[in-house]
């Protein structure tokens, strides 16, 4: 389990998340969900160990960011390393040797071509790879099926399902509520950096349409579309 206390985060006087408290278990998909800039992507850093935070974060493990494989919306890479090594550096990162990696590029990735060279989509693909064969027993997926083919997207999906059924921690946040709606079981919906709102699977439906009503509202009329 993952139990997250009073957690806070400012960048200067920009008060980005507001004393959030909130826990995920094992085996379950979470979904977060909010507007750019409600603070999903700085909650995610947070976990991941990469930001400094005010409050606590607790989990089973020691160090919990030795056991979290951290998927960003952009991922980097440095300019001359090829898909096979960036694989290499991450599973070692983990003190993991990348066994059978031919065999495991499912999403067929052109691995001794240098990531830089790669498309969205495809340097997503290879990050999802390379933390997914890091072993980690918990996954924090900002925006997976962004940028990414439908196929991959099917793909990607069959793998959260997977995690879940090993009993890893899924997090994940996408703007494509249909793709919450075939992998979570909550979804958390995030505004302006405090969770107002846990939907469980009987009720995305209605959380979908309140977002809907709430971003679209009569914008569309205002276009005089003719």
């Amino acid at each position: 389990m993952i139990k997250i206390e009073n957690l806070s985060k400012a960048y200067g006087s920009k008060q980005v998340l507001k004393n959030v408290n909130i826990s995920f278990e094992k085996g379950k998909v979470y979904g977060i969900v909010g507007e750019n800039g409600s603070g999903k992507t700085t909650f995610f850093k947070c976990i991941a160990g990469l930001e400094r935070y005010s409050g606590n974060v607790s989990s089973d493990f020691d160090n919990l960011k030795n056991h979290t494989g951290f998927l960003q919306t952009e991922p980097f890479y440095f300019s001359k390393i090829t898909g096979r090594e960036f694989i290499q550096l991450l599973c070692s990162a983990r003190g993991k040797q990348a066994i059978a990696t031919d065999q495991r590029n499912i999403f067929d990735l052109p691995l001794d071509q240098y990531a830089s060279t790669y498309s969205t989509g495809m340097k997503k693909k290879l990050a999802l790879t390379a933390i997914l064969m890091q072993t980690n027993e918990c996954f924090v997926l900002d925006e997976p099926f962004n940028g990414v083919d439908i196929h991959s997207n099917i793909i990607i999906t069959d793998i959260i399902r997977k995690l879940k059924e090993l009993n890893k921690t899924i997090i994940i946040s996408s703007h494509i509520f249909a793709t919450l709606n075939d992998t979570c079981d909550e979804i958390h919906l995030l505004k302006e950096g405090v969770f107002v709102k846990k939907v469980c699977r009987e009720e995305f439906g209605i959380l979908e349409q309140e977002m809907k009503d709430f971003t679209i509202g009569n914008k569309i009329d205002k276009l005089m579309l003719t």
